[in-house]
């Protein structure tokens, strides 16, 4: 296709496969732990991070990655103390957003605004694609790693508590890579939009069913051909691309319920 001929579509194109990969392996983990609320949470929550790397004049995502892990495992922490998990999110959301308009107002940066909230995947440079490679390999490694002992933990933790794993750790574990994974996300399609690319390709994969594996792989699949389709149209239609990603995902999801409609 003409339009993968730029070098700017070419780095959107290799950070959308790699972000929908990303997006459908953590979704679905977060989708069967019922943890949905953490990329609301934690995106939320890193935008005060960006808007302090844009006070400090150093790139913002520099700030906001290690600020996010530290996020996620305060989240973890909490949960593991009994908060409520809408009190984390409600709270994460707001300070998190006041923050983060206090310092873009103070940076004079307030024209990054619109990308930061819904996403900017053109204007991924090549340092950009290079840490989100990262990401992807460190975040996909750590649950190829773990995977067996994820995935007792999430389906029966009382079973993986008697079989002597470490839990706790795996949890703290789980909730660093996937803050790591939410934040990298943003770059892309946004602070308000990241949550839907993480649970709407797990939530499809899971109406189509089969094995967890199997599950994970397709919410991968589902994750890196929605994102290539969003931002093929995105091109003709002139629209903004990380939101018609999410469009495209929940058109998908919407078919599935539809198909599996008729055919009950």
């Amino acid at each position: 296709m003409e339009l993968f001929t730029y070098g700017f579509m070419q780095r959107a194109l290799a950070a959308g496969i790699l972000a929908g990969l990303l997006g459908g392996l953590v979704g679905v983990f977060l989708v069967q732990r019922r943890l949905a609320f953490l990329a609301a949470g934690v995106s939320h929550g890193a935008f005060a991070a960006i808007g302090l790397g844009l006070v400090l004049g150093v790139a913002p995502f520099q700030v906001a990655l290690p600020a996010a892990v530290g996020l996620g495992l305060a989240i973890a922490w909490l949960r593991r103390r009994g908060l409520a998990e809408d009190t984390l999110v409600g709270v994460l959301f707001a300070v998190g957003m006041a923050l983060g308009v206090i310092l873009l107002e103070i940076s004079g940066a307030n024209a990054s605004l619109s990308a930061f909230l819904f996403g900017s995947i053109l204007a991924i440079g090549p340092s950009d694609l290079a840490l989100l490679a990262v990401v992807t390999a460190v975040v996909g490694g750590f649950l190829l790693l773990a995977w067996g002992r994820l995935t007792l933990v999430t389906f029966d933790r009382e079973l993986a508590q008697a079989s002597g794993l470490p839990v706790a750790a795996l949890d703290y574990a789980f909730f660093a890579a996937a803050s790591l994974a939410i934040i990298a996300a943003v770059k892309l399609v946004g602070i308000v939009l990241v949550s839907s690319f993480f649970v709407v390709p797990a939530a499809t994969a899971r109406l189509v069913g089969g094995s967890f594996a199997l599950v994970t792989g397709l919410a991968a699949l589902i994750g890196a051909a929605t994102a290539v389709a969003g931002l093929a149209l995105s091109w003709y239609l002139e629209v903004p691309v990380g939101a018609l990603i999410v469009v495209v995902q929940a058109a998908v999801f919407g078919g599935v319920v539809a198909i599996r409609r008729v055919a009950a």
